[in-house]
């Protein structure tokens, strides 16, 4: 019972699971383990779980319990085991594997004579005595064109699929930092350290709430009495694990020079990543940089979840740096933060309700661009971050511009709403017709509200 509980919250670092639903399943693992909850880990789990979908009388939410998925090549896979029958067979699972999908396109291709890339319909394909001369002469121009448009349409659907699963790493890891990533063996090696990493990530999953006001911090009351049981017992605690959502000092603190230069290596590679994802998509439309303000042409969500992911990756290899004593390196490379693209509508409401530009959008506007900083193009030293923090009255350590941010106090548990898109809504029921009518999604769907009222 235990194992089966483990590995149910293992399974929820890469879902969308309600923390309510997450503080239940840590009840029902100390349960089974027979262990005692301390007076205040108890009173934080209970008042969380009274909310979980098997406790309130409905037990269901309107909204997703997962991620988008890209979906795979399973159904041009089985086009092309039509068209090319003298290929092997492919494997079940093989349409979300790229480097599978990738193999088969290539060895396809031999057998028509075409090389991986050749697209071009137009010059690219053999006529009948270049079909000949490569011994495809008993292939008819029909036959040979319906095997070639395939395989143009197949690596189109590679490429989309690649752009689409590194958007889901960049959600998962901007919201989650590397929580999804953890195997199953280091996740369960210490249950207490599972409930928090498993609660955290739940927090951190929360969808964002349309408001102009500041969205709610992962860090509550109950996480915070999560992991007070992993302080009061730090011999037994699974730090390295811990340290891959919650990267405070006194955690790092805990773990060994050679793990924490894995994480740091790691959030390296990942920043170099994210860095190529928000090039590609300012390459496509820029961006207005003074307002960060959505305009035609922008592609605000894959720029919004390279952003998080960006500023996540971010604040975690500053406190590696920090905690391996090579925090000097930002003295030559410190990149800046990267914002959010906010749509006009919330602009709008920002200058109505008294507000404006954030003053980190200012910083932002007058910093070299991360890619360019990464790639050394460009220098962006400690010194010059500070230098335009303090030109717009941004206290840089204190924003997370040049150092670590500092340990966050916990705010209230506050129950997860059900959302419209973004907006709260207090029944699912409700949220769920609200949702089918196209109310709140931006977009005009008069008639389908109409037939709903």
């Amino acid at each position: 019972m235990v194992e089966q509980l483990l590995h149910e919250l293992h399974s929820t670092l890469t879902l969308r699971k309600r923390p309510e639903d997450i503080a239940q399943l840590v009840l029902d693992l100390h349960a089974a383990q027979g262990s005692t909850l301390d007076a205040a880990a108890e009173e934080a789990l209970t008042k969380a779980a009274r909310n979980a979908l098997r406790n309130i009388w409905h037990g269901y939410t309107s909204m997703r319990e997962d991620f988008a998925r890209p979906v795979g090549a399973q159904r041009q896979l089985g086009r092309a085991a039509e068209l090319f029958p003298d290929l092997p067979a492919v494997p079940a699972g093989a349409g979300d594997d790229p480097a599978r999908i990738e193999a088969l396109i290539r060895r396809a291709g031999e057998q028509i004579g075409r090389s991986y890339g050749e697209n071009d319909f137009g010059f690219d394909r053999m006529n009948r005595a270049e079909r000949e001369e490569a011994g495809l002469g008993e292939l008819s121009k029909r036959r040979y064109n319906k095997r070639f448009r395939l395989l143009r349409r197949m690596e189109a659907k590679l490429a989309r699929l690649l752009h689409e699963q590194q958007r889901r790493e960049m959600t998962l890891t901007g919201k989650g930092a590397l929580a999804h990533t953890l195997p199953y063996e280091l996740f369960a090696a210490d249950p207490d350290s599972a409930a928090f990493i498993a609660y955290m990530t739940a927090r951190g999953y929360m969808r964002s709430i349309f408001t102009n006001g500041k969205q709610r911090r992962p860090y509550d009351e109950v996480a915070a009495a999560l992991f007070q049981r992993l302080l009061a017992e730090p011999e037994r605690t699974n730090w390295y694990a811990v340290a891959h959502v919650h990267p405070t000092a006194e955690v790092l603190a805990q773990v060994s020079d050679e793990d924490l230069t894995q994480l740091l290596v790691r959030w390296n590679r990942f920043l170099r990543q994210v860095a190529d994802l928000l090039e590609d998509t300012w390459n496509r439309a820029p961006l207005e940089r003074g307002t960060m303000i959505v305009r035609p042409g922008n592609d605000s969500s894959t720029w919004n979840q390279a952003a998080q992911a960006w500023n996540t990756a971010r604040a975690h290899w500053f406190a590696v740096l920090v905690e391996l004593g090579e925090d000097a390196i930002l003295d030559t490379v410190c990149p800046g933060k990267v914002p959010r693209l906010m749509a006009a509508d919330v602009a709008y409401w920002h200058r109505k309700s008294g507000g404006g530009l954030h003053p980190d959008t200012l910083v932002w506007s007058e910093l070299p661009l991360p890619w360019e900083v990464l790639r050394g193009e460009e220098p962006c030293p400690r010194s010059l971050v500070a230098q335009v923090c303090a030109r717009h009255r941004v206290d840089p350590v204190a924003g997370g511009w040049t150092a670590p941010r500092p340990a966050a106090e916990a705010v209230p548990y506050r129950r997860t709403p059900e959302l419209v898109h973004g907006v709260a809504v207090a029944d699912p029921l409700m949220a769920s017709a609200l949702r089918s009518a196209g109310f709140f999604s931006g977009r005009h769907q008069k008639a389908a509200a109409d037939e709903w009222l």
